[in-house]
């Protein structure tokens, strides 16, 4: 299959249509513009409804609405526009419904700047909204895999009837690759006998909704997400390691941050320093087991985000204090280098070679 050269954000757009999303609701906000305006042009060619929306609060809820008639649904945003989102996300987990939300970074915190950033992992990771649930949250480090990824999400999300996030920060918005579109691996999706798609006369009506006065209801919703909750994190972990075999340092990083990692990387073995990379494809759930593959011969773990550092956390949750966990950010829409995640390294590893 040939190769297309495509900008991310309509990359992104051109898998949800492949993928076979019928809506789109959004809002414009840098650096997402271009999956919206791609939509607008696009999506109707292929049967698809596009809605630009009076705000994010609104598109949110329209997502709401089509989401409970079963259809396949989609928004994209950034940062703010996401963080206004976060009611109505909370709606629809709490409603059960499938949907995939896309987040295309940007600094913060408020409106902040227009150029990339990793800031929003407590964000995504942690549900966002009100009460317990959380979102599958993909986090593609190239066009390719943004593509992947956001087919796989659809299937995901009607799967396990829950919010499906791709998280990717202002550069995969922004850069062109070559792509090619591959069907994702097939799956088992349930029937949508929940839908509110009209009775025909033939049931009693289905009922879309969130509001569960009775406290033994609402623990009984709970109860049932937490449950689907542990399916996922049993079924649906990802991650990439790389060049771990005698690592002396292992880093951690996603999305395109982990492509600066390892050209870090190979300028430490030029230097005799052996180091790897466990890459989170999924940061929720998040690939607590992949540190119990990190080699007797590491001395640390160093994590590389560009923000202050918030997956830092997780990782030392899935250390378990077994090694010493550094961190290295930088902030504000501000790109680190090799050369300064190189240097770090090695204060880290105390000058060794």
């Amino acid at each position: 299959m040939a190769k297309i050269l495509m900008k991310g954000n309509e990359a992104i757009g051109a898998a949800a249509i492949k993928a076979g999303c019928k809506f789109f609701f959004g809002y414009p906000i840098t650096p997402q513009n271009e999956l919206p305006e791609y939509m607008a042009r696009e999506f109707g060619k292929h049967g698809g409804t596009f809605v630009q929306a009076e705000s994010e609060v609104a598109a949110i809820n329209m997502v709401y609405g089509a989401a409970g008639s079963g259809a396949r649904v989609m928004t994209s945003s950034s940062s703010p526009g996401i963080a206004l989102k976060q009611e109505g996300i909370s709606y629809i987990a709490g409603a059960e419904l499938p949907c995939v939300i896309v987040n295309i970074v940007r600094g913060g915190p408020g409106l902040g700047g227009i150029q990339p950033a990793q800031s929003d992992y407590y964000q995504s990771t942690r549900g966002g909204g009100n009460g317990d649930y959380k979102l599958v949250v993909y986090a593609p480090a190239n066009l390719q895999e943004a593509v992947d990824l956001t087919m796989e999400a659809f299937d995901v999300a009607d799967q396990y009837r829950n919010p499906v996030m791709v998280l990717g920060d202002g550069m995969i918005g922004q850069m062109m690759e070559p792509i090619e579109f591959k069907e994702p691996k097939k799956r088992e999706i349930p029937k949508k006998d929940w839908a509110t798609i009209g009775t025909k006369g033939k049931r009693k009506p289905n009922i879309i909704n969130s509001l569960r006065l009775d406290p033994g209801e609402l623990e009984k919703l709970n109860l049932r997400i937490q449950d689907k909750l542990k399916e996922i994190e049993k079924n649906e972990v990802r991650y990439e390691k790389y060049n771990l075999e005698d690592a002396q340092l292992v880093f951690c990083a996603y999305g395109t941050t982990s492509r600066i990692v390892k050209n870090a990387i190979e300028l430490l073995k030029d230097e005799g320093i052996k180091a790897g990379l466990i890459r989170p494809i999924t940061l929720w759930p998040f690939p607590h087991k992949a540190f119990d593959e990190i080699p007797e011969s590491a001395k640390g773990i160093l994590t590389v985000e560009m923000s202050c550092g918030q997956m830092v956390d997780d990782v030392r949750i899935a250390n378990n204090g077994r090694l010493p966990v550094d961190f290295f950010g930088r902030m504000g829409g501000i790109i680190p280098t090799p050369q300064e995640i190189v240097s770090k390294a090695k204060e880290m590893l105390g000058g060794a070679k």
